[in-house]
């Protein structure tokens, strides 16, 4: 099943040529996949100057690794991998992320929060919320990545991300109907898109 706006299919041919060090091929690469990943990075840390840098850094990661990719898995998958991975070592380095290691599994039935949310009202909900938590959200409602895949690349546990989502979800939901829950939300220069 793909999972996000980065299963795009590349065609053999032109990244055979991108392989080969076609400059050409390379941005017609850069160009199908340059919208997925910016939006991958600005969902994760909230910062449109920092996605962009993002962005340049995992396109030129891409770039100098792209004789490694051998095709054991689509190559949408790969990039986005090597996308992830440069906005999760954006978000350690920034010391934006509040690591909370407590576990509030709530389990609930009811529909996510966004699906009746207003597009802009949903931006500012969002960026309401810690770096971490928008993160674990954005992995696992859009980019549909499991619980496992999402403590993996963080370094943390199963409980972990499964607290996250529970706990982000509600945060959100009371954004959204008007009533937040008591404890501020710090995050850096929040921006919504």
């Amino acid at each position: 099943m793909d999972r996000s706006n980065f299963a795009i299919d590349v065609p053999d041919s032109l990244l055979a040529r991108a392989q080969s060090g076609e400059l050409r091929a390379f941005e017609q690469i850069y160009r199908l996949f340059e919208r997925p990943v910016y939006t991958l990075a600005l969902r994760l840390l909230n910062d449109a100057d920092a996605a962009r840098e993002i962005l340049h850094d995992a396109m030129l990661k891409l770039f100098q690794r792209l004789d490694q990719f051998r095709g054991d898995a689509p190559f949408w998958g790969w990039l986005r991998q090597i996308a992830l991975n440069e906005a999760l070592m954006r978000l350690r380095k920034d010391r934006r992320i509040e690591f909370d290691a407590q576990v509030d599994e709530v389990e609930t039935d009811a529909p996510p929060p966004w699906v009746h949310a207003d597009g802009l009202v949903l931006e500012q909900a969002l960026g309401r919320l810690p770096a971490l938590t928008r993160s674990v959200l954005w992995l696992y409602h859009v980019e549909g990545y499991s619980h496992p895949e999402i403590a993996d690349a963080l370094g943390k546990s199963v409980s972990f991300s499964k607290s996250q989502v529970a706990r982000g979800t509600a945060r959100l939901r009371g954004f959204l109907d008007g009533t937040p829950e008591s404890k501020p939300c710090l995050i850096a220069n929040p921006q919504p898109s």
